[in-house]
């Protein structure tokens, strides 16, 4: 199979599809039409054989000096073919390109993310930072 991987985003669709079938949390078409415009930048990967989107990556931030990475995936009939790695390496070769020094690049990394993330650089690093949310949409104050 030949892919191609392709600047901005992937349609609504495609967007809900690469996140419930690759494992991560779904979506509702309501957070998708929100959330898709908010990206700073993103890329997603196209089979070049059927035309189906098949991977996904995606940046939010100030495009100044902070930068998360989310929805990175995969769909797995399509995993272990450097598909993750392509998206990663993109990802920050853009920001790196597109952005003054002084970056903050962060993602919060499930298991079976942590090795491509590790490859690329990332560190867990708790004396400094920890990861922390509010889950669920609850706002306490």
């Amino acid at each position: 199979m030949g892919y191609e991987l392709r600047s901005g985003t992937p349609d609504i669709e495609s967007y809900l599809r690469l996140r419930a079938d690759s494992g991560l949390t779904p979506k509702t078409r309501e957070q998708a039409e929100a959330c898709l415009p908010g990206t700073w930048r993103g890329c997603h990967v196209v089979d070049t054989d059927t035309g189906e989107t098949v991977g996904m990556g995606r940046i939010i931030g100030d495009g100044g000096w902070y930068f998360h990475i989310v929805d990175m995936a995969v769909l797995p009939d399509h995993q272990r073919r450097g598909l993750g790695d392509q998206i990663m390496s993109w990802l920050l070769d853009t920001i790196e390109a597109e952005s003054p020094p002084g970056r903050f690049v962060t993602l919060m990394a499930d298991p079976p993310g942590r090795a491509l993330y590790a490859k690329h650089g990332f560190t867990e690093a708790p004396e400094f930072s920890a990861g922390m949310g509010l889950w669920n949409g609850r706002i306490r104050r």
